[in-house]
């Protein structure tokens, strides 16, 4: 009997990416929806509930523009646990939403469960959640776009029909599966699509910049991509131009928060712990702790320069 001698085939690499977070063995799939709340890496949400607390004045303020339905039907995507979703509910327990958590997933076709076909009336939040959709990787040649293939742990270039100004030894996400679905989410015509993410207004200011691909593995930016699969978590720095154009102006999520009241709640819990510091109680201390919360949220070097989108 002849052996087979074939040799392994490249991979493009957000199918390789797509192998690594959920395939059978992936980083997700033996981690559980939440690898980052096992250690590592944390997100918005997860300094703690004021996160939360804001993100619930802001889609007040849109309920209200909507003529307050009841019910308003709040669908929170790659929502882990929920952490999210119960702040909101905490901060305004008596409006009549309706949260539905969907989780990121391999489905065929798509690496998420899907949403409804008709989201008419619906909010969507997504929290870094683009940052974590396969993406693709180009690379400018001289004479021509190249595409980073994975083959036995290394990478090749090959020639693409992929179509991007790039400088020569310079690199860029391709963000396809990220636009496929802000697309297909804003076909279903919600009432207000907000994301919130890492990454930059232009491909172009990636690029240049360059350390837009990310790993992460216990709080630490981990190794490169190639090496022990599925061992961390896979991000990029999304390239917002990539996308449809957000309906209203792309900004830093520390000015979101502020336009949202985050000072004013930070300053109703320094009140509360004045006046309850002597018998403190899980309020009292809940409403301290937004004084730190808030610095970590606003930080300029860190979640503050984070974007926020809305459609």
């Amino acid at each position: 009997m002849t052996a087979d001698r074939s040799e392994p085939q490249p991979e493009r690499f957000d199918r390789y990416m797509a192998r690594c977070l959920y395939g059978p063995g992936g980083f997700y799939a033996t981690r559980g929806t939440a690898g980052r709340r096992q250690g590592d890496f944390i997100t918005s949400p997860e300094v703690g509930p004021l996160f939360g607390a804001v993100v619930a004045e802001a889609i007040d303020g849109w309920w209200e523009e909507l003529g307050r339905p009841d019910p308003l039907p709040i669908y929170d995507v790659g929502c882990g646990p929920g952490t999210l979703a119960k702040s909101i509910a905490v901060a305004k327990p008596d409006r009549p939403w309706h949260y539905v958590g969907v989780d990121v997933v391999e489905t065929p076709g798509s690496m998420l469960a899907e949403l409804p076909e008709d989201l008419s009336g619906a909010v969507v939040l997504a929290n870094e959640l683009l940052d974590n959709l396969p993406f693709r990787i180009v690379e400018g040649g001289a004479d021509g776009l190249l595409e980073v293939f994975v083959v036995d742990g290394r990478e090749v270039l090959s020639p693409t029909e992929l179509v991007f100004d790039l400088p020569i030894g310079t690199r860029a996400p391709v963000l396809e599966a990220a636009d496929r679905w802000v697309r297909q989410t804003l076909a279903a015509a919600p009432a207000r699509l907000c994301l919130f993410d890492y990454g930059a207004p232009t491909t172009a200011e990636l690029a240049d910049r360059g350390g837009w691909l990310r790993t992460y593995r216990h709080h630490q930016r981990g190794r490169d991509p190639l090496v022990d699969p599925g061992s961390a978590d896979i991000t990029t720095d999304v390239a917002w131009d990539q996308l449809p154009t957000p309906t209203q102006p792309l900004v830093r999520q520390a000015e979101f928060l502020r336009r949202w009241g985050i000072e004013r709640l930070v300053d109703e819990g320094r009140q509360w712990w004045t006046e309850n510091a002597a018998a403190p109680d899980l309020t009292a201390l809940r409403m301290r702790s937004r004084i730190s919360e808030a610095e970590a949220l606003l930080e300029p070097s860190g979640l503050g320069d984070w974007w926020v989108a809305v459609w």
